[in-house]
């Protein structure tokens, strides 16, 4: 069974990997938008595994019934922001 800490080192991770992806597909931009559009789809799946462990968090009891529903509708809105600026780029 996996810790409180290492669970919260996992969250912590995944829920950068969508900021730095955003950042070195933003960069790469100017060179490709298809690139930009990868890294934005690598930021969502960095989402949904935050996600993940949101729920992974919430049934190992690491966190509230109402903490779960807030982050995960945080999660929800950034996953939505992501598939409208990939589209964006089409």
């Amino acid at each position: 069974m996996r810790s409180p800490i290492n669970c919260a080192d996992q969250l912590r991770r995944s829920s950068k990997a969508i900021c730095a992806n955003l950042a070195e597909g933003f960069a790469k931009q100017p060179h490709s938008k298809a690139e930009f559009a990868r890294f934005i789809s690598m930021a969502m799946g960095s989402c949904s595994e935050v996600e993940t462990w949101i729920s992974y968090a919430s049934d190992l009891e690491y966190i509230s019934k109402t903490q779960l529903d807030r982050w995960q509708q945080f999660y929800s809105h950034i996953y939505g922001m992501l598939v409208n600026l990939r589209a964006a780029l089409k």
